[in-house]
């Protein structure tokens, strides 16, 4: 199976494309390394399936001639930068929205329709029960980066409908200890 990866030389990222490389399937990692690690990768480096493509989500062109022949995608790249979301309102929009929209049309440009996306708890806001269910109404959102990433999945579930994509949507959730 050939599958591309986004942010994948975040920690997420990196530790699937090593346990898909030992399933012996061919990956294609893509990172802008703003805050991805090119250590995470160096045991895929030297992997001949493994092929890594330095780029922005942002940069259609670029992104769509990698996507060619691809049969899964797993996104991870994204602003996490929760806390300063409302300084760089603009930066949740285009690195999580916008990239997002960017990938499903590379995706359906090439024919490419198996997406697992990670997104995150913070869609449910300041969610009244705890844990909180996956069917819990949504609250109002409290940051950009949880109503960048809530925008994400819909798009996602828009291109399931209209477009016959088959996605996933991780909501990851981190504690402070």
């Amino acid at each position: 199976m050939r599958i591309f990866i986004t942010g994948c030389a975040g920690f997420i990222g990196s530790n699937l494309v090593d346990r898909l490389l030992s399933e012996g399937h061919e990956v294609i990692g893509y990172d802008n390394f703003s805050t991805g690690r090119r250590k995470f990768l160096e045991n895929a480096l030297s992997n001949k399936n493994f092929t890594l493509h330095e780029g922005d989500l942002l940069d259609s062109k670029k992104l769509n001639n990698c996507v060619k022949e691809v049969d899964t995608v797993f996104h991870f790249a994204a602003n996490a930068d929760v806390r300063f979301g409302l300084d760089h309102p603009k930066k949740d929009l285009e690195n999580n929205t916008i990239a997002t929209f960017n990938l499903l049309e590379a995706m359906r440009h090439n024919g490419s329709k198996s997406i697992a996306f990670s997104s995150t708890g913070s869609v449910y806001g300041e969610a009244k029960v705890i844990p909180t269910p996956e069917d819990a109404p949504f609250p109002i959102q409290t940051s950009l980066y949880g109503a960048s990433k809530l925008a994400g999945e819909s798009l996602i579930s828009s291109y399931c409908e209209g477009y016959g994509f088959h996605g996933r949507v991780f909501r990851f959730v981190s504690q402070e200890p």
